[in-house]
């Protein structure tokens, strides 16, 4: 099933069929490690409503979202590529192969959009591109109930110029999206779960790439253990599990870019570049 948070409220749908939920705290409702019989049962009393009413938000309230880095091999190429002249390609490797992932703090929700809206590239940096990324939504407890899909923009020209730099690179106003819904189920999501990324620019397609997430060297769990080691999430967490699709060193965002990312099951996240 899938949860959509729009500005009319919390809507889910089951089966092609649509319903409004009575609940209207986001944060209490995503926080429960059996949200997927909760959503079960709040609907068998619900009548049935003709489609999703209102803008789409961002499926996020008071959650923080945390990123992990280097999970696919393309990733590790790809940082190696970028950090070779500043010496830190070495970094990239290490951390591909440590027992410790590379898990670091992305945004609050603040600075976080939703579908059909415009993310952001940054005026310092010149060499700028979205990273696809399955996103699990954590409860409090540590339960991934749900999953999403997510872009994590990114300064490659920051981040190349030193690995100290990655907060810059990946932490500022419109620096990451979320959407369109939250795929509830109460089984892990299936490895041969595909993400795709397209990219078109003045309505022709510039770069498209996918990505299985079988090709992930860490489990969803793994990470999640990492980001909850010695930190308390309240109202649970959101955390990116990395990309396998790396536009090559001849591609830059431009505004006016569409952005689509699509992953199967969960739905296709649009954006335009601002």
């Amino acid at each position: 099933m899938k949860v959509y948070k729009t500005r009319s409220g919390i809507f889910v749908r089951e089966n092609n069929k649509f319903y409004k939920l009575k609940e209207d705290n986001w944060d209490e409702f995503i926080n429960d490690d059996n949200l997927f019989q909760k959503i079960e049962r709040l609907i068998t009393s619900l009548a049935v409503i003709d489609d999703i009413e209102g803008d789409p938000l961002p499926p996020v309230g008071n959650q923080e979202l945390w990123a992990c880095g280097v999970t696919y091999l393309r990733s590790k190429v790809g940082r190696q590529e970028e950090s070779k002249v500043s010496g830190g390609a070495d970094f990239y490797a290490k951390v591909y192969e440590a027992e410790r992932p590379e898990v670091f703090f992305k945004s609050t929700s603040h600075r976080i959009v939703g579908h059909k809206a415009k993310v952001n590239i940054r005026k310092d940096s010149t060499w700028d591109v979205p990273e696809p990324e399955l996103t699990l939504v954590v409860t409090s407890s540590g339960k991934i109930v749900g999953y999403t899909v997510g872009n994590d923009m990114s300064s490659r020209s920051i981040e190349g110029e030193n690995p100290l730099y990655l907060p810059q690179a990946k932490t500022y106003d419109g620096c990451a999206a979320l959407g369109p819904c939250i795929y509830v189920t109460d089984k892990p999501l299936d490895a041969n779960t595909k993400i795709r990324l397209t990219i078109n620019r003045d309505e022709k397609k510039v770069f498209e790439g996918i990505v299985g997430i079988n090709q992930m060297k860490r489990t969803a769990e793994e990470l999640v253990s990492f980001v909850y080691r010695e930190c308390s999430f309240p109202h649970g967490c959101l955390i990116m599990t990395g990309t396998g699709i790396v536009p090559g060193s001849d591609f830059t965002l431009q505004s006016g870019d569409e952005i689509k990312i699509s992953i199967d099951n969960i739905g296709t996240l649009v954006n335009i570049v601002r």
